[in-house]
């Protein structure tokens, strides 16, 4: 793949789709537990470190209504994450309650998935404000299913046309990044239109979303959400978020234009 640096690829560890009896019995324990029986979130997404500018953020899409209120959550300075599959949502606010606490992204992950018995129909990509990333995908999401590490980046999708999708992400993304070009939304955006190239998610479309925060980066610089785009139903997700965040740019040209340059900690002796 390049000079893609990747840590871990998961080639076929969800192939093993759910039985029947294991659908049954997984919902079931969910609406126990549960108002409202949670849907399988088929889905491919990106989570992702810019190290120049410090800004994080999500880019998902997937054959499921308003993807962007489920799949991504991030904070400035702190990380960024995509839960998915049968999403737990609760990954979102509890993994960056415990990124803010220092632990690095596979120690949460650990925290998160062992906590939670459901954790075989989870999906989850995680990046921290230093750009450490981990990646976790239960056995027993359905297949096509796995995800890349790569240096500042994860890639994750299930219910996929195939193992090509989160690898054409992964080397979009970097491809992108290393152009020189645009921002972390356009790279995030690329990385989108290179897995709906690949096939993305084999039930079809319906909704994406591009979340990137940055510190002050809001609206009067009251909050972090530098750019929160959301596609809920639309026949092209993917091409109408790039259409959208064009316009994000023509709107906000000095957020665009006057990048931060992030201040690198000094290291511990």
């Amino acid at each position: 793949m390049g000079q893609l640096q990747t840590r871990s690829l998961r080639h076929g560890s969800c192939s093993r789709a759910l039985t029947v009896v294991q659908l049954l019995a997984a919902f079931a324990s969910l609406s126990a537990s549960e108002p409202n029986t949670p849907r399988i979130v088929g889905t491919y997404s990106i989570v992702a470190f810019d190290p120049a500018t410090g800004d994080l953020g999500v880019a998902v899409q997937s054959k499921f209504f308003g993807v962007g209120s489920v799949v991504p959550w991030a904070k400035a300075g702190v990380g960024a994450i995509a839960t998915q599959s049968a999403a737990n949502t609760t990954y979102g606010p509890k993994g960056l309650e415990l990124l803010a606490q220092d632990k690095a992204p596979r120690d949460v992950m650990e925290i998160l998935t062992k906590a939670d018995p459901l954790r075989g129909i989870r999906q989850v990509g995680i990046v921290d404000g230093q750009g450490r990333v981990a990646s976790f995908t239960g056995e027993q999401c359905n297949a096509w299913a796995g995800h890349i590490e790569g240096k500042h980046f994860a890639v994750q999708g299930n219910i996929l046309a195939g193992e090509a999708v989160v690898k054409d992400m992964a080397t979009a993304f970097e491809k992108a990044r290393l152009s020189g070009n645009g921002g972390l939304g356009d790279w995030l955006v690329a990385a989108l239109e290179a897995a709906e190239a690949a096939g993305g998610d084999k039930r079809g479309r319906q909704s994406a979303s591009l979340l990137v925060v940055r510190e002050k980066g809001g609206y009067g610089n009251f909050n972090d959400r530098f750019i929160d785009l959301r596609v809920e139903d639309h026949p092209e997700p993917v091409k109408e978020l790039g259409r959208l965040l064009e316009i994000h740019k023509r709107f906000y040209p000095n957020l665009h234009r006057n990048k931060p340059v992030r201040a690198v900690p000094a290291k511990k002796k």
